[in-house]
């Protein structure tokens, strides 16, 4: 027996959990389909019993029924819409929070998808994973159409239903083979489109640095590749579903008016009515259309399933660090590491006591990135990470975060306000503005007349490279952390802010009245001469450490780094 794709159980899911909006939706789509089949039937029918026969009263009933059908007709469809669209939306929405709690998890996601990649699965594909809730009450409908007009064909004429019956099969059939193409192209159109919005987020991201290294051509070239591939892609899956698109509307529309001249043969040589011959052209143009919506299924299905596996693929992702289940002590957050190795790092000993303010500085750049990349992800490495005493990745993952926090050197901001960025949970107005003046960041509303309200675009794109620097400094010293591990959280700003930075971190966080423990990995001697003591990463371990002023003096090395 074949295993069920995660592809395919994504979508099985998505109708099991909307089951009583899809269902009832999809009936009242069938009534909406069968009264659109009955009305060619019933004006072939006032046609034969009524105007040819003169009759009034049978006029009057029979329009009286057409007018029913009518009212049904419309009543059904608002009905039925307002159901579907609402499991639509609500399945769309389930997807998005899903995979937002899944790319968010704070055991980290392993994937090898880029962030703009991520986003366009979050997005464009939970929107098409949804669409199938849309797909199968139009194939119902479609389904019921057909079968009416061909019922009622062959109760007209026996060899009109016969080719209704036996041509609709062939075609789906001939159509159906085209299905795995269309789906590979559909995936090779979203994955090429991922890698290029993930690019694009990129290179926006870091725009001012690659203007300030000279590199802004090489990374634009770079994107033109990216985006000509993804091009490519969309036009190759274009060109698939519109040949397959003209390929069913061209079969459809011969079917239809093979039905139609076979009509009027038949009502040439007398043997059907005119009536009949009425209902029979209505039903062949009426039939046009859920001839095409069933030609188009495979597309359909093609384009849902390739985004239910990009879906799959997220939320089904491992992660990347175990579940946790020790506890540190209440108090005494001492973080030390002993013998590590990851990357460049090589045999690192570093050792971080209670309400100690620890700068960091590596000879090589690498060696930083690596260190503050472990401490936020300590994963695939060798020796020991404890917290508290604690193996740090066996730390309940929320109470480690809690305890040790790690900001980046490159963090997001969000739509919204100055304050929203900040202030992430509630807060005191104190403790925010406190936190806003030890990272210079009240400077940054104070500049605009909304002042804590001033808005902020996405990714903080309306803001300096410094005020975004400043606003995430405050946003990461608001949430005061027993641990808080810094990386180069001033590489952005001029010397005068950069030393109210240094002075305000020392007074937030070292203060006479704070006991917290703060690790700072930078080269600044700015903000290296506020703090307790200085270790000096070599070659991946410590070749030195002391003050800032004692080692600028007494070894070389470290005075070439933090002056370069």
């Amino acid at each position: 027996m074949s295993k069920i794709s995660p592809g395919t159980a994504i979508l099985r899911r998505a109708v099991a959990r909307n089951g009583r909006r899809l269902w009832g939706g999809t009936a009242l789509a069938g009534v909406y389909q069968l009264c659109a089949a009955l009305v060619p039937i019933l004006i072939g029918v006032i046609v034969d019993r009524a105007v040819a026969t003169g009759d009034l009263t049978a006029l009057l009933t029979w329009i009286t029924t057409l007018a029913m059908v009518y009212l049904v007709l419309a009543v059904t469809y608002r009905l039925g819409a307002r159901q579907l669209q609402r499991a639509i939306a609500e399945e769309g929405h389930r997807l998005r929070v899903e995979l937002a709690a899944r790319i968010l998890d704070p055991r980290v996601l392993r994937t090898e998808r880029h962030t703009g990649d991520l986003l366009s699965v979050t997005t464009t594909d939970a929107e098409y994973t949804s669409y199938l809730l849309d797909h199968i009450p139009r194939i119902t409908s479609a389904l019921v159409a057909v079968t009416v007009s061909a019922v009622a064909l062959l109760l007209i004429s026996p060899p009109l239903g016969l080719t209704v019956l036996v041509a609709i099969p062939i075609v789906l059939a001939i159509l159906n083979l085209t299905a795995p193409l269309i789906a590979r192209r559909v995936k090779e159109q979203q994955d090429q489109a991922g890698r290029a919005t993930a690019l694009a987020t990129d290179l926006v991201t870091g725009l001012r640095p690659l203007r300030g290294i000279g590199a802004q051509d090489a990374g634009a070239a770079r994107y033109r590749r990216v985006s000509r591939r993804s091009l490519a892609a969309a036009l190759r899956a274009s060109r698939t579903q519109n040949a397959y698109l003209s390929a069913s509307t061209m079969l459809s529309t011969l079917l239809a008016g093979g039905i139609a001249v076979m009509a009027g043969w038949f009502a040439l040589t007398g043997r059907i009515t005119v009536g009949q011959f009425i209902t029979v052209i209505g039903s062949a143009q009426f039939l046009v259309e859920p001839f095409g919506v069933l030609a188009v299924v495979p597309s359909w299905t093609a384009a849902a399933r390739a985004s239910a596996d990009r879906v799959a693929a997220v939320l089904q992702a491992g992660v990347v660090l175990p579940p946790g289940v020790a506890a540190p002590p209440d108090t005494g957050y001492e973080l030390r590491l002993t013998d590590v190795t990851y990357g460049p790092l090589a045999g690192l000993h570093l050792h971080v006591r209670v309400g100690e303010f620890v700068g960091v500085v590596a000879r090589r750049p690498a060696d930083a990135e690596a260190l503050a990349r472990l401490l936020a992800v300590p994963d695939a490495y060798q020796g020991d990470i404890l917290l508290g005493g604690e193996r740090l990745e066996t730390v309940e993952r929320d109470r480690a975060r809690r305890v040790l926090h790690s900001e980046p050197h490159r963090t997001d901001l969000f739509t919204g306000t100055l304050a929203s960025n900040v202030a992430i949970h509630d807060d005191d107005g104190g403790r925010l503005a406190a936190a806003l003046r030890a990272a210079a960041a009240d400077e940054v509303a104070h500049l605009h007349p909304a002042g804590l309200h001033m808005p902020v675009t996405e990714r903080g794109a309306n803001l300096s490279g410094g005020q975004r620097q400043r606003v995430a400094l405050a946003r990461a010293l608001l949430a005061r952390p027993p641990l808080l591990v810094l990386h180069d959280p001033t590489t952005a700003v001029d010397a005068v802010t950069e030393q109210a930075i240094a002075d305000g971190i020392r007074a937030l966080r070292h203060g006479p009245d704070a006991s917290y423990g703060t690790v700072l990995i930078t080269s600044s001697p700015t903000l290296l001469a506020a703090t307790d003591r200085v270790v000096f990463l070599g070659d991946g371990t410590v070749t030195a450490e002391g003050a800032h002023a004692e080692l600028v003096t007494r070894n070389d090395s470290y005075r070439r780094a933090v002056r370069r």
